[in-house]
């Protein structure tokens, strides 16, 4: 398949793309909205000549975010264009960057040339950063067209997705031909860019930005005084985060079991989506008493899960927890993020399925930060093994900083590439 077909059949597939946000703005409304901005119309007014940065969703808004604080002071006079493809995270941009008024934000359209092209006219970008592999042929063509260099940053690229790029090769040698910067994590993801037609000279090994996540001081602080309130500083507290539809049932199997030995623990659990927030909560009430934490009442002694319903507050609810347990890794989704519990000492378990983090995972579970589990009872057992051997947790905890400190640097080798982009 080229770029000519991928094209045609994208606009025959506009039907289909209409009915999946019909169904998704079923369950969050907000799928139902702006929908002009994903066609390059109705895009609000914006100041033009500055850096456009694309990060698909929640967790890439995330990662982007000390990336765009530091270009924010690099380049002081310019503005930077901060698009999305997600209701949650255009809410996460526009939380993090309230008070930032040269960041505008916007909807990135899909990947059709006159919308591509409609959207560069619009902001008219010095540079384009897209985050991690959201790889879009018609929006790096428009680029290439009008001059605009476009850097890959953060980049990851499993076995699995070299496969899959592999089999559309005349779409994709050319997209990757067209990158001015390919900013990857690892030297292995790197060859997998190269044999997919990435130029070499602009493949950089740069390690992860995840590194470099800066910790707020008053962070601990603040979940230390909130433990405090609950009384629940010699409770068992354990959070299960980013879960997954038919991860939840699992974690609860599994916090069902610790409570047969540890009747006052605690389970913080924070689903991925939050169109999946009432049926979780449903689930939870069905056997446990349940808070739920955008209603701020108070988690008592006999509270038994606390439902993590909120945006923005991730890293908050681990500081909360002596013991954290990553989703999408029970179900076959690829894992979330290890390196956020791991910033903050806490001993970390996941499931077998971390694909999307294969090499930072491995780099955990070898420093002794990290330990993988099969199954709901798995998952038990090492809960149970953390609170009962509180100085294993504190030597995985410990483990996981160091892993952390010893890779952070990533975010200077890549604005360092960037800049030489912007000359």
């Amino acid at each position: 398949m080229n770029r000519t077909l991928y094209t045609l059949l994208f606009h025959l597939g506009l039907p289909l793309v209409a009915l999946r946000l019909y169904l998704r703005a079923r369950k969050a409304p907000a799928y139902g909205q702006r929908i002009g901005e994903r066609f390059a119309f109705r895009l609000p007014a914006m100041r033009q000549g500055g850096i456009w940065v694309h990060a698909v969703s929640v967790g890439e808004s995330i990662a982007a975010a000390p990336m765009v604080r530091a270009l924010l002071k690099a380049y002081p006079q310019l503005p930077i264009t901060l698009t999305c493809m997600t209701p949650t995270g255009s809410e996460r941009i526009r939380a993090m960057f309230a008070d930032e008024p040269r960041v505008q934000h916007c909807y990135l359209p899909y990947d059709l040339p006159w919308a591509a092209g409609r959207f560069l006219d619009h902001v008219q970008p010095k540079l384009g950063i897209i985050m991690e592999t959201e790889l879009w042929p018609n929006h790096i063509h428009q680029c290439a067209k009008r001059g605009i260099p476009v850097a890959l940053a953060n980049a990851r690229l499993s076995a699995r997705s070299a496969r899959g790029y592999g089999r559309f090769a005349r779409l994709t040698r050319p997209m990757l031909a067209e990158m001015n910067l390919i900013a990857v994590q690892t030297e292995t993801e790197a060859q997998r860019f190269r044999e997919l037609g990435a130029r070499p000279h602009c493949v950089q090994v740069t390690g992860s930005i995840k590194f470099d996540l800066k910790v707020d001081e008053q962070l601990l602080p603040r979940a230390r005084v909130l433990r405090e309130q609950w009384g629940a500083t010699q409770r068992p507290v354990w959070i299960a985060a980013s879960t997954h539809e038919g991860e939840d049932a699992l974690v609860l199997q599994a916090h069902q079991q610790l409570l047969h030995v540890h009747g006052d623990a605690l389970l913080i659990l924070v689903p991925r989506h939050p169109e999946r927030f009432n049926a979780v909560h449903a689930l939870c009430s069905e056997r446990f008493s349940t808070v739920r934490r955008s209603t701020g009442a108070p988690v008592d002694a006999q509270t038994r899960v606390l439902l993590g319903d909120t945006m923005g507050e991730l890293l908050f609810l681990y500081a909360l927890a002596d013991i954290a347990f990553v989703g999408g890794s029970l179900v076959p989704t690829g894992g979330h993020n290890p390196l956020e519990p791991a910033a903050l000492a806490l001993p970390v378990i996941m499931g077998p399925h971390v694909f999307n983090f294969l090499e930072i995972s491995a780099m955990l579970v070898e420093a002794g930060a990290l330990q993988q589990v099969d199954d709901a009872d798995g998952l038990a057992e090492a809960v149970r093994r953390l609170v009962e051997l509180p100085q294993d947790a504190q030597r995985m905890g410990a483990a996981g900083r160091a892993v952390m400190q010893a890779n952070q640097g990533a975010l200077q080798r890549l604005l360092d590439g960037l800049a030489a982009l912007m000359r």
